[in-house]
């Protein structure tokens, strides 16, 4: 690991730092004292110790509640000679990594901080090979490593060079715009202009001028010539958001742009030839439209020879992780901010939710989360109050809604063990608890 290990301990007894520092050594770990509530909050925030160790006879478990409250990621052991059962459930359930009784078996402790200098070493190794991962999974402004989003950067490779019109569908929120900037990208018409157009942001009666320009005296107001985005995009892409509200007198005219590669301005009789590659965006059924009469068959099947479906995000939970550490690492560079990471019980309530707003939603509640981070990670409580209050309420179904939180916590175990094949280890990590936690929920003998 990077740095010293430094252990702070929290205890009125000065023989029990005296009886560490023996049992350690100097040359392990940076020991830390404090025999207060309000000196131990102080030494944590200007030390930021990696493991502590807390007697709760110095102000109850109300200080391990205010130390989890000022940093969630901490490794707190709490130890007492009372030997209370009771006491170490409660302790563990408040976020205690364990329980340990006093007098400290010196030993044991020395093995302890070995294996704790061991475990940092090892997620020095794993957020490198965490950076890497990004690297590698990064694709055109895109993130993700799961087969379906593979899938979507395989198709765009493959399609860039020779396209001339693309259909790119799926929900609001799922990146069809960074589709089509890499469409455009990996083309050979890059050093050509990328030009937007939102289809919602035009009135209807303006779309044909919007598109193909008009000429000075065309209609009131056309004092100039002014070209449309067909010109402005020759020679580069223009992409088409919304496609399909796109009124019905305008995609004859748009069918004909396609096929012969000119443009009639309004008023004009004179047609322009352009060069242009179309990327047509929709979050709607199109063919469900043209069952309808709402939108032209021809031009459907002139759009979508090329079709490149966006996967939801719920159905690609697996890249959560990459695009959480995207996020973070965009927002805390964009203000300037010293956030590093995310809680596991933050990215536990993340993997839970349902995401109907897709990368767009996740993107937004992590810039805010990164905007009101007042610590090194993000906790839940940097979240938005509706994702915190939602996410909880619709994982429950009706006949759950009235359980008593105990029986809650233990069936959700239930599920993430199933999920995990009754690994543990995994179990804690993505519920976000201990061990500990994990087996006082569901022992050994209980049925998953």
């Amino acid at each position: 690991m990077n740095g010293t290990l430094k252990l702070l301990v929290v205890d009125d007894d000065a023989a029990t730092l005296d009886s560490i520092a023996g049992a350690v050594g100097p040359d392990d770990l940076r020991l830390l004292g404090a025999t207060g509530a309000e000196p131990a909050l102080e030494m944590m925030a200007r030390e930021q110790p990696h493991i502590i160790l807390l007697d709760p006879a110095v102000a109850g478990l109300d200080l391990l509640d205010r130390m989890l409250d000022f940093d969630p990621g901490a490794t707190i052991f709490v130890i007492s000679a009372q030997h209370s059962v009771e006491t170490a459930v409660e302790a563990i359930r408040r976020g205690a990594h364990d329980f340990l009784h006093k007098p400290l078996a010196l030993d044991a402790l020395r093995q302890r901080v070995e294996q704790w200098n061991a475990e940092a070493g090892e997620r020095c190794r794993t957020l490198q090979l965490d950076q890497q991962l990004m690297r590698a999974y990064r694709f055109e402004g895109m993130v993700g490593r799961s087969p379906l989003m593979l899938d979507v950067y395989s198709r765009i490779r493959r399609v860039a060079p020779h396209f001339s019109t693309v259909l790119v569908t799926g929900e609001t929120g799922t990146g069809k715009e960074l589709v089509a900037a890499a469409l455009h990208k990996l083309s050979p018409m890059s050093r050509g202009p990328f030009v937007f157009c939102n289809s919602t942001a035009i009135v209807e009666t303006l779309f044909e001028s919007e598109l193909f320009g008009y000429v000075k005296g065309a209609f009131t107001g056309a004092v100039q010539d002014r070209a449309g985005l067909f010109e402005f995009a020759s020679g580069g892409t223009l992409f088409m958001d919304e496609i399909g509200e796109l009124p019905l007198a305008a995609q004859s005219k748009l069918l004909r742009v396609l096929q012969n590669q000119e443009v009639q301005r309004v008023g004009s009789p004179a047609a322009r030839k352009v060069d242009v590659r179309v990327v047509a965006a929709t979050n709607r059924d199109l063919h469900q439209m043209v069952v309808q009469k709402q939108f032209r068959d021809d031009l459907y099947y002139r759009l979508s020879m090329v079709e490149i479906q966006l996967p939801r995000l719920v159905t690609r939970k697996e890249d959560l992780p990459l695009l959480e550490r995207h996020f973070i690492e965009s927002f805390a560079a964009k203000y300037k901010k010293s956030v590093r990471g995310i809680t596991r019980r933050a990215q536990a309530l993340l993997a839970r939710y349902s995401w109907p707003g897709n990368v767009r939603e996740l993107e937004n509640i992590l810039g805010y989360a990164c905007m009101m981070a007042d610590r090194e990670v993000v906790d839940i409580r940097d979240f938005p109050e509706r994702l915190r209050t939602q996410a909880t309420t619709e994982h429950a179904t009706p006949d759950e809604s009235m359980l008593p939180l105990d029986e809650l916590d233990r069936r959700h175990a239930r599920k993430v063990m199933d999920r995990v094949g009754g690994n543990r280890v995994r179990a804690a990590g993505i519920l976000g608890i201990s061990r500990a936690t994990l087996y006082r929920l569901l022992p050994k003998n209980a049925s998953a």
